[in-house]
């Protein structure tokens, strides 16, 4: 259940982080209250699913989660730069996230 947590904590950040760019550095009323409610439930799940993981690896895979989605959808819908150096960037945050659960953050 903890995994599922910290999985939906991840996904949040990845809201959290586009309605922050959607609220126009905050001068966007109800992108702001996006923002601050996807901080508040990223948090708070991240919160509750370090009840039962090591706090390295959630928080790994926590801010890898946040930052490969963010990217991916800033590059597929927002039209973000695509560039080999960013798809192997991710490829190699991905890969961090592996080798922590692989060395025992289970």
């Amino acid at each position: 259940m903890a995994w599922i947590l910290l999985v939906l904590a991840g996904l949040s950040e990845v809201a959290m982080a586009l309605s922050l760019k959607q609220s126009a550095g905050l001068s966007h009323l109800w992108w702001t209250v996006s923002f601050l409610a996807c901080a508040v439930l990223s948090f708070g799940l991240l919160a509750v699913s370090l009840k039962s993981l090591e706090v390295g690896t959630a928080y790994a895979v926590w801010t890898g989660i946040g930052a490969v989605g963010t990217a991916a959808v800033g590059m597929l819908v927002l039209g973000d730069d695509v560039s080999l150096v960013k798809i192997a960037s991710i490829v190699l945050i991905l890969a961090g996230v592996v080798g922590l659960n692989l060395a025992g953050g289970h």
